[in-house]
């Protein structure tokens, strides 16, 4: 695991440097305009600002394809390269053709970095951690942001501040950059699987992980590249497989699992299970309501706290954050050993299952043990799970069809624990909920473990993706929730606001706040916008805190609201007449605050879910089609806030801003489900059952 972390650090990079860009550009367009006499063309003021969106745009409609035909590791290395060749040609740029030809090759190496980054990091990273991992882009980007206004504002300093240095350094972080990629980041090792390069992706996930035996999420990348197949959902009663009884009971099925030695009986539940009772009618804490999305409630009912069992109904390893302050108020009840680190700790004390009659192992608290797994005296125990995230993959033949099934399994409670139920009689049954659909493995005999490592071994067709696969119901429904958080993102304004922040505080009077200090306006507005960019860090790593514990979803509902708060006293303070002092700091506040809660929720979730919710075959053509969206409405808002700015001021601006807040709530909560802690595989099988119901 502390290889994932690496390489998520070191993928990160890449977006420090777009955060660097968008920060320097914001102030070195102050000077830039007045070399070229530009301030009485605002056109072209917003056209060297938007060039690199102009870009970003044009590569990300072949990022997507290219990524998933050449690699993700490939297209992080090229777009290190155009960052330093754009960063040297800036420094040089004598006219505005030059520099606005350097601004779009600086759009290629942005467009590459924030498409890829994401869909790099959740490809590589385990699910318990996938969350916090993929908000590291955030991370960096506002580092590198805070780093540029440090420099741009010490540069505006000086008798003659040079805007083609402030652009040019861009090289220098981009030398590094190429360094990280060519020694630190290998290629995504489910991209190699889609390659058939099997040998190379079991070497990169034995890094990535620290552990040798990898057997499993092989397993699971392998099926992972299934796009459309009819998924199930069942319940079973699962025990231990008892190897000296050769025969299998009819009302029994035999599960085999993809590590050596793994094998349970299962006994179906004719009863409908409790994630598809959940699923259709909502529960005490996640009731149905109208207009909501079958899909939000499916993923709802696998995360939410439900009074009765004090635990997930399905995941009993994980909590709702409307359960945190009670965990807060308990903290003094804790034994001495708690790790405040580990979610996991209560998971015994709130799921245990029936019959246990005593204390869980710790063991049953890891979230990566096996359902089933064998104790140091060799007898059958229950655990977690296998392949991430509090699941189980294990394989069937079916009886009738003679086709061999691939099966998602995760522990529900028992009935102690207010399952719905029993299996009190058999001191080790598990209560499991399974996702069922054909394997993608070419299986001859599953009983004999070596021929799953030897299915595993084989080279599969490589996957192609193809806009056939789009029409896929799971496909479409994952894209309407991508593109419609990205087309809400853009338009609640932020990049316009980041790429003009020195011009709009300018225009708001924080040169009054700091005037005393003998700074110049421009150099008050860079100060002001280093501040509040430092100011977002800490909120940021907030928000990695809490990514996989409240989720995305919990986290976008909370924090939106805030920015709606803001964004109406950003419209009074600039409607009303509250004298120019107290305008310039409620101006000042809301536009900290709104960076703030920006980048806690709307900034990271959006890129986060898109690099979740598509399945490995059709990933990189998907996300090529969020990220496209990404950059058209940045390149609509950015062009157009000059114009805006002049024509309806700061008032109507973020009035209409709110406005799109305001949609992005009700979007958000009827539409987005909570993916936290789940494998990418089992994401994208719940959107194809979701979408079929």
């Amino acid at each position: 695991m502390k290889g994932a972390v690496l390489v998520a650090i070191a993928a990160a990079v890449g977006n420090l440097l777009q955060g660097w860009d968008n920060a320097t550009i914001a102030g070195a367009v102050l000077y830039v305009k007045r070399e070229f006499h530009l301030e009485s063309q605002p056109t072209v003021e917003g056209l060297i600002v938007a060039t690199s969106l102009i870009g970003a745009t044009f590569i990300t409609t072949i990022s997507g394809p290219a990524s998933d035909s050449f690699g993700r590791r490939p297209m992080l290395l090229l777009s290190s390269i155009l960052y330093f060749v754009s960063g040297i040609v800036m420094l040089w740029a004598p006219s505005v053709e030059i520099l606005l030809l350097a601004r779009l090759l600086d759009g290629f190496g942005i467009g590459l970095a924030v498409t890829l980054v994401p869909v790099y990091i959740s490809e590589t990273a385990p699910p318990e951690i996938r969350g916090t991992l993929n908000t590291l882009p955030q991370f960096t980007g506002s580092v590198g942001m805070f780093l540029s206004y440090c420099m741009v504002f010490t540069m505006s300093l000086m008798d003659s501040p040079s805007w083609r240095l402030m652009l040019g350094i861009l090289s220098l972080p981009s030398v590094v950059y190429f360094f990280l990629a060519v020694f630190f980041l290998p290629e995504s090792p489910r991209w190699l699987v889609s390659k058939g390069r099997m040998k190379e992706a079991k070497h990169v996930l034995t890094l990535l992980r620290g552990t040798e035996d990898v057997s499993g999420e092989m397993a699971l990348l392998v099926e992972g590249l299934g796009v459309g197949a009819e998924t199930s959902i069942e319940q079973y009663i699962i025990t231990a497989d008892n190897e000296d009884n050769a025969s299998v009971h009819k009302d029994q099925i035999k599960l085999y699992g993809a590590e050596e030695g793994k094998s349970w009986m299962a006994k179906p539940v004719r009863e409908p299970s409790t994630l598809a009772m959940l699923s259709r009618h909502g529960s005490v804490a996640n009731p149905n309501v109208p207009l909501m999305d079958p899909m939000v409630t499916l993923f709802g009912s696998i995360h939410e706290r439900v009074p009765q069992t004090g635990g997930s109904m399905l995941f009993p390893n994980f909590g709702s954050m409307f359960n945190m302050a009670d965990q807060q108020h308990n903290t003094s009840a804790r034994p001495e050993n708690w790790d405040e680190e580990n979610p996991n700790n209560d998971a015994g004390d709130r799921a245990s299952d029936a019959g246990s009659g005593g204390d869980s192992d710790d063991d049953e608290n890891n979230l990566r043990s096996p359902l089933l797994n064998n104790d140091d005296n060799g007898s059958e125990q229950l655990g977690g799970m296998g392949i991430g995230g509090g699941w189980q993959l294990a394989y069937r033949k079916d009886k009738k069809s003679k086709i061999h099934e691939r099966i998602y399994l995760h522990q529900e409670p028992g009935a102690a624990s207010g399952s719905m139920f029993s299996v009190a009689e058999n001191e080790s049954a598990v209560h499991a909920a399974a996702l069922v659909s054909r394997s993608v493995l070419r299986l001859d005999d599953i009983s004999d473990h070596h021929a799953i490592g030897k299915a595993l071994e084989k080279q599969p067709n490589p996957s192609t993706s193809s806009w056939r696969d789009l029409m896929e119901p799971g496909v479409k429904h994952a894209l309407f929730v991508g593109v419609g958080l990205q087309i809400l993102q853009q338009f609640s304004g932020i990049n316009g606001v980041l790429y003009y922040t020195p011009q709009i505080l300018q225009q708001a009077g924080v040169g009054i706040l700091l005037s005393n200090l003998g700074m110049s306006s421009d150099s008050s507005s860079l100060l002001i916008s280093g501040v509040t960019t430092l100011l977002m860090l800490p909120s940021i790593g907030f928000a990695m805190r809490l990514m996989d514990i409240a989720g995305r979803r919990w986290l976008l509902l909370s924090t939106i609201p805030i920015l709606l708060a803001t964004l109406i006293l950003l419209v009074v303070g600039n409607v009303v007449d509250l004298g120019s002092m107290v305008h310039a700091v409620v101006s000042t506040l809301s536009v900290i605050v709104y960076f703030c809660c920006f980048v806690m929720g709307f900034g990271p979730v959006p890129n986060i879910l898109c690099a979740e919710i598509f399945p490995t075959r059709v990933r990189g053509l998907c996300i090529g089609i969020c990220a496209l969206t990404f950059w058209i409405g940045d390149i609509i808002v950015t062009y157009s806030l000059p114009v805006m700015l002049g024509s309806i001021g700061l008032a109507g601006v973020f009035g209409i801003y709110a406005a799109v807040c305001t949609a992005a709530w009700f979007f958000v909560f009827l539409k987005v489900p909570e993916t936290k802690g789940m494998p990418l595989e089992v994401i994208t099988d719940f959107f194809a059952v979701g979408a079929r119901r």
